[in-house]
């Protein structure tokens, strides 16, 4: 009978599949970030076009310095544990036993307390900050969100846009097909939210703050934006069979580029303000004051 030896791993041989399992593991974590927008200092977010996303990134990037931190302390004293009280050759006996270390179990206790108390106050005093609309806004905008697709109504000019869903079929063109937000640099712009049919969700990842759009409800947010460019939007709720192409640019202009984009819209006859109360659900009373009143009951036919 031949006997095949069974075979062992060599030191050597240990040590290299052990390296090899590491550098493994940070190449994948290597491609996994490429795939972030951001950077290091900001915490691989997205960069910052608006007050309400700079007040995010310093949260995100905070609670993340600070948990760092504890899991440094945390992970030295295992270390230290390992090292301090290993099992040394040719000792036998049983370490101290111990039942309990009271002053071990409230710092274990206390700690974490006072951590989930700091954390509770940034997160409730920057949440606050992000919902404040107590402040009168220079552009107010009714936003109406709808299957599949978004209306925008800009109240201070009687003008409005409205779009219809983005087909992603593969063809080029799908960004064309977008309804378009302007929206003026340097001014606190208040959104009106409201839902024609099912839930939705306002979602501009460039602005770091979402805000969901309820059947009969009204909901506001307010941001000052800060730097020009073209950013994507999307609804951020499941709504349906094209969630997936509900889907609009932000363009982010000058004043006298915004006025002029004003001017367009009125021109090609896209004058006064798409209905608001136009839904399935009617609002309810102390919501629907809440609409600005051009667009509340409209002045085009849909």
């Amino acid at each position: 009978m031949h006997v095949v030896p069974e075979h062992v791993d060599t030191p050597v041989v240990t040590r290299r599949r052990r390296w090899a399992r590491v550098t493994g593991i940070a190449a994948v974590s290597a491609i996994a970030l490429t795939g972030c927008q951001g950077k290091l200092s900001n915490g691989f977010l997205p960069e910052a076009v608006s007050d309400s996303g700079r007040r995010v990134t310093d949260l995100w990037v905070g609670s993340w310095i600070a948990v760092l931190a504890v899991g440094v302390i945390t992970w030295g004293l295992m270390l230290y544990a390992a090292v301090r009280f290993r099992r040394r050759k040719g000792d036998d006996t049983l370490p101290v036993q111990l039942r309990y270390n009271i002053p071990v179990e409230l710092l274990y206790t206390i700690i974490p307390i006072f951590m989930v108390a700091v954390f509770f106050y940034y997160t409730a005093r920057d949440e606050a900050a992000l919902t404040d609309t107590s402040k009168k806004p220079d552009v107010t905008i009714s936003v109406v969100a709808k299957q599949w697709s978004w209306d925008f109504n800009y109240v201070d000019s009687n003008v409005y846009e409205s779009g219809v869903h983005t087909q992603l079929d593969g063809k080029p063109g799908a960004r064309a097909q977008m309804p378009v937000l302007y929206l003026p640099v340097n001014k606190r712009v208040e959104f009106v939210l409201n839902a024609r049919d099912v839930i939705h969700s306002f979602w501009v990842p460039a602005f770091m703050t979402k805000l969901d759009m309820i059947p009969g409800r009204t909901n506001k947010l307010q941001i000052v934006t800060q730097q020009e460019g073209e950013f994507q939007g999307k609804c951020a709720e499941l709504c349906g069979a094209y969630h997936s192409e509900m889907l609009f640019m932000v363009k982010i202009v000058s004043q006298a580029e915004y006025d002029k984009e004003m001017a367009h819209l009125a021109a090609i006859g896209q004058k006064g303000q798409v209905p608001v109360d136009v839904s399935r659900e009617p609002l309810v009373q102390g919501d629907s004051k809440l609409v600005p009143a051009p667009a509340l009951t409209g002045s085009v036919n849909q």
